[in-house]
């Protein structure tokens, strides 16, 4: 069996990869596709059994991309969809599609589809009818909702930052700094907030006190005692990652 994988953030990509890989060897993963365009083509020219499709891609969504695949193409692949959306979202469609996945994806939750994967012979046309699709499309515009900007205090000035410049977030006494590339800022939001207002498929908890950003992360640094720290593209320091959660970075 074969199966392609469409995520726009290469890391979240490669650890999926990995994890099947070690999780069901027997399949062979045909094509990573960086945004919804070229997972469709893939679909289309390599008719894989199976699709792990990120819901939020450049081009096309992961939506999209299924309901614009030709009819001999949905029916030959089973679709998982990878999601950032709170749980309650996911369990409302649970019975009516193959899986989804909640970023970062946990090995029991991937063993758990895999396992559903097995057992679902090809999809027919009206497992992903359009309906359901519909309906799904309908959570997106919540993916707006998710924290855009913050105001950090500078001295006695108030500056708006922007959360793609950020590389982490991490909580001290009373405040929460905010690490740019180029400054160190405080911020009244308490980490515990920033969880619900980020969006999960950007930035990872590592620590009950640190909040990473995915696309910040360069490599992932194992000690003799299995203590984990991460390098970053923009800043000079690393960051430790606590033992509950040293499991996303297991194949760096």
């Amino acid at each position: 069996m074969k199966a392609v994988i469409a995520d726009d953030e290469p890391l979240l990509a490669k650890h999926l990869k990995a994890r099947l890989a070690a999780l069901w060897p027997q399949l062979e993963i045909a094509g990573v596709a960086a945004n919804g365009i070229e997972a469709r083509d893939m679909i289309e020219d390599l008719r894989p059994d199976m699709a792990f499709l990120d819901i939020r891609m450049p081009g096309l969504s992961g939506l999209e991309v299924v309901q614009v695949l030709s009819p001999e193409a949905r029916r030959a692949c089973r679709v998982v969809f990878v999601t950032a959306y709170d749980e309650f979202a996911v369990q409302a469609f649970e019975r009516e599609a193959v899986d989804y996945l909640l970023k970062p994806v946990s090995d029991d939750r991937l063993t758990a589809a895999i396992e559903r994967l097995r057992r679902v012979s090809p999809a027919p046309a009206d497992v992903q009818s359009d309906d359901i699709l519909q309906r799904l499309q309908a959570l997106l515009p919540k993916a707006a909702e998710h924290l855009r900007w913050v105001r950090a205090s500078v001295g006695n000035d108030v500056r708006m930052v922007s959360v793609d410049e950020i590389c982490y977030f991490q909580a001290t006494d009373k405040y929460t700094a905010v690490f740019t590339p180029d400054a160190e800022l405080l911020i009244r939001t308490a980490i515990k907030e920033l969880v619900e207002q980020l969006d999960p498929g950007q930035f990872w908890q590592v620590h009950r006190g640190t909040l990473v950003n995915v696309r910040q992360i360069v490599s992932a640094r194992h000690d003799a005692l299995g203590r984990v720290s991460l390098k970053l593209r923009n800043r000079r320091e690393t960051v430790a990652v606590s033992r509950g959660h040293a499991h996303l970075f297991r194949q760096m």
